[in-house]
């Protein structure tokens, strides 16, 4: 039996669709249903890497999880990984294919929707239920001759479409009815209901907004959202990092974590876990002047490290960082940022740059050499070096996953990486300072080791309550299924999806 499916799809980026789709899936697992979630396109350097090795977007394999599944890479078998302004590098079926220009991008989309349209396939084979998430706006008219990902995949599967907008940023009205009228007659025959999405204050207030919303359309309001705050999922790009009164300066009794907001950044949902600790506040900077007096200051993930470190030493964080080192603070680098605090990153095939070589931080004693070839795998590890806080936890097995492309000589590996992709390995990992204050690795995902979070933040002067405190990711995804199923028409839910 082919299973069944919803789309949802917003009326621009960030109104909650990875979210609201993350909330179904485990809404709908919860209740019995064999449920996966799907995206056939995705654009984000927010990434993840599935068991096989392959990568996919990390709003997909947050949204396998809350589905109860291992990360698959047919729920997003096209994830788009932006280098520059006009390049990106382009994974399909969870592989590197191609870098190339926007302009480049598009003759390619034949063969693309191939790949989605036999992904979903295989997905309705094996799931009662798929939950298809849509990208942007549902209406983006100058890009729909080549759509594969937001009304092209719902008429392909002939599914009921769920609109939802940004109630929070306002224009409400003119998002969802402005959105449904600018569709094609077939295609707004599709939109079965809207969500009014981040309601702040009572609800009960909006009643004469959903009258106004099914008057103009005749479509029905499916619920009022309420906006959640707290939730300790991974968004799915860098947009939600654009918060100025998050990310500024105040005063705190909080221990602050600094991270710097790179130009490509990726993968910065390593510092959820951070976050999630009591007495702790991690901000994003993108300016020296906005980095005040941290605990630590962490420079992350990258889509092209030598790029954001011209842009990091253009800016004038190179000097701040390095004073912040010298004061004794602490300074980490992941991934691309373990890279950067190195003596010199050199990229002799032009893989991520024009550029062939460039000094690095000259923080740690390593160097970087790019190539062609990318890892990416599950990946566990050992600690072994005994410097500094690593001393506490001499000898644990931590886990985390690789995304990089490139070699670094490391004179001082903190770990051995012992498993990678389900295969036994001896591969040294990481860099540190003799007092352990400065370090950094590839491995993305470490600071969801608890022992290993909780020994450095004690380290830099973190005090917080250990016990007793709850996987703040699972708390999350119950609070949303639950808000879901208290605030959406669950009745006409089912009936749209199982009699369609």
């Amino acid at each position: 039996m082919t299973g069944k499916v919803l789309v949802v799809l917003g009326t621009s980026s960030s109104v909650g669709k990875s979210l609201l789709v993350a909330g179904l899936c485990h809404l709908f697992a919860r209740r019995g249903v064999r449920v996966a979630p799907f995206k056939a396109q995705n654009m984000s350097n927010n990434a993840a890497v599935c068991p096989d090795g392959s990568e996919i977007g990390r709003a997909q394999a947050t949204q396998a999880i809350a589905s109860g599944l291992e990360p698959h890479v047919d729920m997003n078998p096209v994830l788009i990984k932006p280098e520059a302004d006009s390049r990106s590098q382009v994974v399909v079926m969870g592989r590197p294919w191609k870098t190339l220009s926007a302009k480049d991008y598009y003759p390619n989309k034949k063969m693309l929707w191939k790949e989605a349209t036999a992904a979903l396939d295989r997905l309705r084979e094996k799931y009662e239920l798929v939950i298809i998430e849509g990208a942007g706006s549902a209406a983006e008219l100058n890009l729909k001759e080549g759509d594969i990902v937001n009304m092209a995949i719902a008429r392909y599967a002939k599914a009921p479409v769920l609109l939802a907008g940004d109630i929070d940023r306002g224009g409400i009205f003119a998002q969802l009815i402005g959105t449904a009228w600018l569709l094609e007659p077939e295609e707004r025959e599709l939109v079965k209901g809207f969500i009014v999405n981040k309601f702040r204050g009572d609800i009960s207030l909006f009643s004469d907004g959903v009258k106004i919303l099914e008057d103009k359309t005749d479509i029905p309001v499916l619920g009022v959202v309420p906006y959640l705050q707290g939730l300790f999922i991974p968004e799915e790009d860098a947009v939600a990092l654009d918060n100025p009164f998050e990310n500024s300066v105040s005063p705190t009794d909080e221990l602050e974590i600094v991270v710097v907001h790179l130009p490509r950044i990726a993968n910065f949902d390593d510092f959820d876990p951070l976050s999630a600790e009591p007495g702790v506040r991690v901000r994003y900077v993108d300016s020296p002047e906005q980095i005040g007096n941290p605990a630590a200051i962490i420079i992350p993930g990258t889509k092209s490290t030598l790029n954001d470190l011209e842009w990091l030493r253009s800016q004038g964080f190179e000097k701040r960082i390095q004073e912040h080192a010298q004061k004794g603070g602490a300074v980490v680098g992941i991934c691309g940022g373990y890279q950067m605090l190195g003596e010199l990153v050199h990229d002799p095939e032009h893989v991520e740059s024009a550029l062939e070589s460039a000094p690095g931080l000259g923080l740690l004693p390593i160097e970087t050499v790019f190539s062609g070839e990318k890892a990416t795998h599950q990946a566990s590890a050992q600690i072994e070096n005994g410097s500094g806080w690593f001393a506490d936890i001499e000898g644990e097995i931590i886990s985390g996953y690789e995304i990089h492309m490139g070699r670094t000589d490391s004179q001082s590996p903190w770990m051995k990486l012992i498993e990678r992709s389900g295969q036994s390995v001896q591969v040294p990992d990481g860099a540190t300072s003799e007092d352990g204050k400065i370090w950094g690795c590839y491995l993305h995902g470490l600071f969801s080791n608890e022992n290993l979070r909780r020994a450095w933040l004690k380290d830099v002067g973190w005090s917080g309550e250990e016990a007793g405190k709850k996987d703040p990711f699972a708390a999350s995804l119950t609070r949303l299924a639950d808000t879901l199923e208290e605030t959406l028409d669950m009745e006409y839910l089912e009936k749209i999806i199982w009699e369609n």
